[in-house]
């Protein structure tokens, strides 16, 4: 069997790269060990290519960025560990080609995990790699699902003190769609929201039914929306957008629990994610922290 560093970072690296898909060079520095030179980065993830644990594709653009990705191998070997149990990627996450058409939205979903990550150690709080999980599905009943971008944990205060913790839903928007189909994703939360499924035993029960989200949270996640591929006026448009959807029965009700917050891309990474950067949707005036 390949060896592999079981306590240290090359599990890590392959762990990481099976459970987002793809990321950068850059990218795997600046999840993995920012502490050190980035060329060690590099002959680590070399290393993991010689074993057949994952490959990369170099994008055409200037500078031939390096984007790597878990082989059918890596991602046979990562599934079995406990920290990824019932992660498993879809095939295409270690298809060559699949990889490169997908590359943008994934690099956006992996930089945008990078912000977390980088803020949480500037503040001293809990957010470890593996507490960003790309494509969490959620069942809504009838063959449909919500399945966001991301799910990401979130602790804060420091280690080994007592803290509160944070949950979110964040979904990237590349302005590949229109502002109406993102803010039709704002529905789609509220129903997940208020869906209960019907149990298949239709006998009495002294249980009273609950939402299915409660069988996984304590409280419903909060709702980030990270927007990208437009500039300030297209920002503005799709906030508008996902405010007018707000107005919705259904939408206020999960506004009542759950802050639904949206901000450019841009501005997180220019301030990180817990500066007063976030508009939230049903007042895009104003500006808050994610965790307020």
């Amino acid at each position: 069997m390949t060896e592999i560093d079981a306590g240290g970072r090359d599990r890590l690296a392959l762990a990481v790269l099976a459970q987002y898909r793809m990321a950068t060079t850059e990218q795997m520095h600046l999840i993995l060990s920012p502490d050190v030179r980035i060329e060690q980065t590099r002959r680590r993830l070399l290393k993991l290519r010689a074993e057949g644990l994952i490959d990369r594709v170099t994008l055409p653009q200037a500078g031939r960025t390096r984007v790597w990705h878990p082989t059918s191998y890596g991602v046979q070997i990562a599934s079995a560990w406990p920290e990824l149990r019932g992660r498993r990627p879809p095939r295409t996450a270690t298809d060559r080609t699949a990889v490169r058409l997908g590359v943008g939205h994934a690099l956006a979903v992996t930089e945008t995990a990078v912000q977390f990550l980088t803020d949480a150690r500037r503040r001293g709080e809990v957010c470890r790699p593996l507490d960003w999980l790309p494509e969490v599905h959620h069942p809504l009943g009838g063959g449909e699902a919500v399945i966001p971008d991301a799910l990401l944990y979130y602790r804060r205060g420091a280690e080994g003190e007592e803290g509160v913790m944070l949950r979110a839903f964040v979904e990237i928007d590349r302005a590949t769609m229109g502002p109406e189909r993102l803010a039709a994703k704002l529905g789609a939360y509220a129903r997940l929201h208020s869906y209960m499924p019907q149990p298949i035993d239709r006998r009495p029960t002294l249980e009273p039914a609950q939402e299915e989200w409660r069988r996984r949270y304590p409280l419903f996640p909060r709702l980030l929306f990270v927007l990208d591929g437009t500039g300030p006026a297209g920002t503005k448009t799709r906030i508008q957008a996902l405010h007018a959807a707000s107005k919705d029965p259904a939408a206020t009700n999960l506004l009542r629990t759950s802050p639904v917050l949206a901000t450019p891309l841009t501005d997180l990474t220019r301030q990180g994610p817990a500066a007063p950067i976030w508009h939230p949707i049903h007042d895009p005036e104003q500006r808050v922290s994610w965790m307020h």
